[in-house]
């Protein structure tokens, strides 16, 4: 008989070549015990969670700034909290801080400091920042000196009810409940949301059991990226308007759309479509 592993690839390779199945689906009928009972229990959506190896690893954040913050958007941000819970986010807006000659960026001119010091670490490591006194940012190190992406906002997939409860702690008074959109569209908000705090500072997304990233199941293609200008740095001269901001395009947990860009963007479309 054909070795186990060797049958798990042929019944994959089948499975994935009927065009109805996707990788993941395959993936959960496989991890299917013999009597047709998945366990646990969880939508085909986060059946990577069975397989907790998988997260990106080294050389995935080992590429230059720019690069990184659009190879970011459809990845998972992936936060297990102390009690066990994980919370998974979907990363649908990033911003890239080139260092150097970047006015924007806090490690302008190559200055090291100790508040900056992640982004002169190796690709991968969370560079997290207050603002305000109070809020949270959280930024991941990228190839080049000091450069970092900044994660803006991820469409939340699961967890949702714990996300909730960590933005409502931080929020003064009675408010109401959050809206699914509302959980983590803007970077304080998905700290917030993730409990992601400076503790979280110059840990390593290759390495830590507390939060890591994991592949996404679907990749913008470049026709749905949206490449526009950063937000809240208008004193920055030029700077103020290179377009180092990236989202994906009609998703509706976007903090900020830009949609002059978006209509020239479907105006080259249509025009390269005709």
């Amino acid at each position: 008989t054909m070795p186990r592993k060797r049958k798990l690839l042929a019944q994959l390779s089948a499975l994935q070549s009927n065009s109805s199945f996707s990788p993941f689906d395959a993936l959960e009928s496989l991890n299917a015990t013999p009597d047709g009972d998945s366990s646990p229990k969880s939508s085909k959506y986060f059946v990577t969670g069975k397989i907790n190896s998988s997260r990106l690893e080294a050389d995935f954040f080992n590429q230059p700034c720019i690069s990184l913050a659009k190879s970011f958007l459809g990845q998972i941000l992936v936060r297990k909290l102390p009690d066990g819970r994980e919370l998974w986010g979907r990363i649908v807006e990033t911003e890239a801080y080139l260092g150097g000659e970047d006015e924007a960026s806090h490690s302008k001119g190559g200055k090291q400091t100790q508040r900056n010091a992640a982004m002169f670490m190796k690709p991968g490591t969370l560079y997290v920042y207050q603002i305000y006194g109070i809020y949270f940012c959280v930024n991941v190190s990228s190839q080049g000196e000091g450069a970092a992406v900044l994660l803006r906002s991820l469409e939340p997939l699961q967890g949702l009810d714990a996300m909730r409860e960590l933005r409502s702690a931080s929020r003064k008074g009675p408010t109401k409940p959050l809206k699914d959109w509302q959980l983590c569209n803007g970077p304080s908000k998905l700290c917030q949301a993730l409990g992601i705090d400076k503790a979280f500072d110059q840990k390593d997304l290759t390495q830590d059991a507390a939060i890591w990233m994991a592949p996404g199941r679907e990749l913008p293609g470049e026709q749905d990226v949206v490449t526009t200008t950063r937000i809240g740095i208008g004193s920055r001269g030029e700077w103020a308007q290179k377009p180092l901001r990236f989202y994906v395009r009609g998703n509706k947990f976007v903090s900020v759309v830009d949609k002059k860009t978006e209509r020239e963007m479907a105006a080259v479309g249509h025009l390269s479509c005709s």
